[in-house]
């Protein structure tokens, strides 16, 4: 669909349902219902793209306590990348290892193992959770936000929308002022349901069903600060005991920890659950231990339930929903806060370029795809991890989270083949389409800084395209072969950068005083869509950057020597990715915007014309041009 007035807007401003008819009334570009965590990493992203949503929450303030706590390590690297994890790191608590008690009727509680939570075959930069209250991380967003000129507009409740009369016209959205009980009115372009379990957005959608199960297990939660003798209570802990329950303990940022505590349905405790109750049962559970609390910051009692949404997306695909409006599950994996945020990071790029008319349809559909099998691969995970963590079988917990670390820790999330993750047939390395790319470190040849390759560019919504060479005199005809069609107007690349230009020129991208460290020119300054990339095993006194054709010259920044070992396998970057790049061959990685493999060719140095009949025929799937 063509976007909608793609002048430069400023912040939206919520127009009385008598002018809804108005033809004159400013169309938003994308209307995001909910403030959370899934909400805001939407709007912070796109405000970051040159798009300013339009983001309304029912609440009159930010989340102060309790909710989420833990971010896994893929979210952490995605915060880095976002330039945004500085401070989350600085203030939170990191745990590394979780350890398993148990009681029973005959032998008194003690720990029967102890174990490393992210351990060295998960190949992380970041090896642990870091815990920080949900209020926390949206006050990163919300500071990043309104560095962009993006307010969140509180206290609306969003009721309805509806369909323009002509197919991909507007559509009507109509939210409620909480206060006053007036009923406001707008026209968009897209909406986004980021607002919770009870979602009204999903709720809107025909035959956006959930699907699954609710279970009658009823947990309290506890945030406070607590004086005990319990000599693990910095780690994080599972306490089964036989008589009194089950209990998790999760230590938190500020001196205060969080308790999971088991509720006894069988006689009517959950419906009748006060903070009083709550703290008697944990004291049981870890007794002989004593636990006291010195102040109590949050409780709440919550129900676990697995439940999927039918549908992310309404028909035409203008509608969709993401985070806890699309699935629920125990928080007591810590997934709930993460997967929710990747939901709308992996939309976040998809309707960027969707808004611009930069994109295919099919690219847009994608979202639903990927994301609707990642949610139900962590209810079929949350379904025996509760069941297990309920039970109080710690070997049983414990192998059900060996089993799965890698989903856990968010890099072993895996998207089927579609338009954008195209198998390599005959893959070497650790790279697979679908999946993230591996950390590697090289060195970085205009300041020979050493550098985690994953990490180094940031997130612009643009493609990577990195050329590996093993010696770049072979690959000199090569590279400048691929380099000028790319560049060309005669090249799917070329017509895409070029009508890329034009829209951010458009639509600009406003620089704000963070883009001083950042300094976003040096990764797009050769095309707003791509950052092309040479890692090669050339020695750096061996060529300049004036030896390289003029786009990679531009693009002097994202120039690598792969002349770094891994600390684990002593592979390099070349190994580790690909296997190996012969002398004569050239191989060209494709990395989505959100940091997943896309596509790999690999080519002979006299196969240029291949490699650029290759590159055409994967991005011309993606792109309009």
């Amino acid at each position: 669909m063509s976007p909608h007035g793609v002048e430069e807007r400023n912040e939206a401003d919520v127009v009385d349902a008598s002018e809804a008819n108005d033809a004159d009334a400013q169309t938003e570009l994308a209307t995001i219902v909910g403030a959370g965590p899934a909400g805001l990493m939407l709007g912070a992203t796109l405000a970051r793209y040159g798009i300013k949503a339009v983001v309304i929450d029912n609440r009159d303030d930010k989340t102060s306590t309790g909710r989420a706590d833990g971010l896994q390590p893929k979210t952490i690297e995605t915060l880095q990348q976002l330039r945004v994890a500085d401070s989350l790191l600085r203030k939170g608590v990191k745990i590394h290892d979780i350890c398993f008690w148990t009681a029973s009727k005959t032998e008194s509680l003690h720990r029967t193992r102890r174990e490393i939570h992210y351990p060295e075959h998960v190949d992380v930069e970041y090896p642990f959770i870091l815990l920080v209250h949900q209020g926390m991380v949206e006050d990163v967003f919300i500071d990043d936000m309104r560095e962009r000129n993006v307010e969140v507009a509180r206290g609306l409740t969003f009721q309805s929308y509806k369909l323009g009369d002509v197919p991909g016209s507007p559509l009507n959205v109509v939210c409620t002022e909480n206060k006053t009980g007036r009923s406001r009115t707008f026209k968009t372009d897209y909406l986004i349901g980021c607002d919770g379990a009870r979602s009204n957005v999903r709720n809107s959608i025909p035959g956006a069903d959930m699907v699954g199960e609710s279970s009658n297990a009823k947990w309290g939660v506890l945030d406070g600060v607590i004086e005990t003798n319990f000599p693990d209570f910095w780690s994080k802990v599972v306490v089964h005991s036989e008589v009194s329950g089950t209990l998790l303990c999760i230590p938190r940022e500020r001196n205060m920890t969080r308790l999971y505590i088991e509720l006894d349905s069988s006689i009517g405790e959950s419906e009748r659950a006060t903070q009083d109750l709550v703290i008697k049962r944990a004291q049981a559970i870890l007794a002989p231990y004593t636990l006291e609390w010195t102040s109590v910051e949050w409780f709440s009692v919550y129900k676990v339930g697995q439940r999927v949404a039918s549908t992310f997306t309404n028909e035409d695909g203008r509608v969709l929903i993401a985070g806890d409006a699309a699935h629920t599950h125990s928080p007591k994996a810590a997934q709930g806060m993460n997967t929710s945020m990747h939901d709308t990071f992996n939309l976040s790029w998809k309707l960027n370029l969707a808004i611009r008319g930069l994109s295919k349809p099919e690219l847009l559909s994608t979202y639903q795809q990927e994301r609707r099998k990642i949610a139900q691969d962590l209810i079929d995970f949350d379904f025996e991890h509760a069941a297990a963590f309920t039970n109080g079988d710690a070997k049983a917990l414990a192998d059900n989270f060996a089993t799965n670390v890698g989903f856990i820790s968010g890099f072993g999330v895996k998207y089927a083949p579609n338009a954008i993750n195209k198998p390599e047939k005959s893959p070497r390395g650790v790279l697979r389409a679908g999946e993230l790319v591996a950390r590697a470190k090289v060195t970085r040849y205009i300041d020979a800084n050493p550098v985690n390759i994953e990490l180094d560019i940031p997130m612009l919504s643009q493609f990577r395209v990195y050329f590996f060479v093993h010696d770049i005199t072979a690959s000199t005809q090569f590279l400048a072969s691929v380099c000028r069609h790319v560049s060309a107007a005669h090249s799917v690349m070329g017509r895409a950068s070029m009508k890329a230009a034009k829209s951010y020129t458009r639509m600009p991208v406003a620089p704000v005083e963070a883009d001083q460290y950042v300094q976003p020119a040096r990764y797009i300054g050769a095309s707003q869509l791509f950052t092309f990339s040479m890692v090669t095993e050339t020695d750096k006194s061996n060529f300049e950057i004036s030896d390289l054709p003029p786009l990679l010259q531009k693009s002097r920044w994202t120039i690598y020597l792969d002349n770094a070992q891994d600390q684990k396998t002593g592979e390099t970057c070349t190994e580790k990715w690909l296997g190996s790049v012969a002398n004569s061959e050239v191989a060209i990685v494709n990395v989505r915007p959100d940091g997943y493999l896309g596509a790999i060719g690999r080519f002979g140095v006299h196969e240029n014309g291949t490699a650029c009949e290759w590159l055409d025929e994967y991005y011309g799937a993606l792109l309009s041009t």
